[in-house]
């Protein structure tokens, strides 16, 4: 997996996952999920900061935010894992690393593929195994945009509608429930290493445009050509050809 990206761009929508140390299963119980659920919160409201989507597994997570030029999404990472470790490592006694090396974000581009990184968020304890469909993981964005909350809400609802282009909230859940079942009809259930190991997912010009914007902190990223026409910037050296055309940094 590459390096954690913590360089943001203004008006990108950035996929961010972090894992426990050593893949360890340090969320298992869902008092302590609710832990890392409730600094989120407090990241919204003390921040700002732009929530699309989130899931907390038992040894990772993943957030979909939206970067707004509020420099809040890394005084928010930074709240959110410090906290979550300090008191998980109090209340067991614990002492050490809580969470694996650092977190990775990824650029997603405001289209489709928008929609297709927040269904596979939606459909990560799907894909573990542990239910059999979305609604039946609570501490989950989706479960949170099923039952909304009249207090403590976390997901910024009139960014998610307007980078999807839908009117209303219930609009967009409808349509979501739509993508979901969709996939879980074709079983398309598998992991897709774009949305957690690059930096940027999008079509190609949208790939080269963060290859560029990128470009200072690593000039040897590339744009993968990956499934359904997109694009992905990968720590990749080797060249390739897509439809007779190299692609070069």
């Amino acid at each position: 997996m590459a390096r954690a990206n913590r360089h943001f761009i203004a008006g990108q929508v950035w996929h961010i996952t972090q894992r426990c140390h050593q893949k360890q299963f340090l969320l298992k119980f869902q008092a302590d999920r609710r832990r890392w659920l409730y600094w989120l919160y407090q990241a919204r409201r003390r921040y700002g900061l732009s929530v699309l989507n989130y899931i907390v597994t038992s040894n990772h997570i993943h957030l979909l935010v939206h970067d707004q030029g509020n420099n809040a999404i890394a005084s928010a990472m930074q709240l959110i894992s410090g906290r979550t470790a300090q008191e998980f490592n109090k209340r067991h006694g614990r002492s050490g690393a809580f969470w694996e090396d650092r977190y990775h974000a990824t650029a997603v581009q405001t289209d489709q593929h928008l929609a297709r990184c927040m269904v596979y968020i939606d459909l990560n304890m799907v894909r573990a195994g542990e239910v059999s469909h979305p609604e039946e993981w609570s501490c989950s964005g989706y479960h949170e945009a099923k039952h909304p909350r009249r207090r403590g809400a976390r997901i910024d609802l009139a960014s998610t509608c307007r980078l999807l282009k839908f009117e209303t909230p219930a609009q967009l859940l409808t349509t979501r429930e739509s993508w979901i079942a969709d996939q879980l009809c074709n079983g398309s259930l598998e992991r897709e290493s774009l949305w957690t190991d690059s930096v940027a997912v999008g079509n190609l010009e949208f790939a080269l445009a963060m290859k560029r914007a990128l470009a200072f902190s690593n000039p040897g990223r590339r744009a993968t050509p990956e499934k359904f026409g997109s694009f992905s910037v990968r720590e990749q050296l080797a060249s390739y050809r897509v439809g007779g055309i190299t692609l070069s940094p």
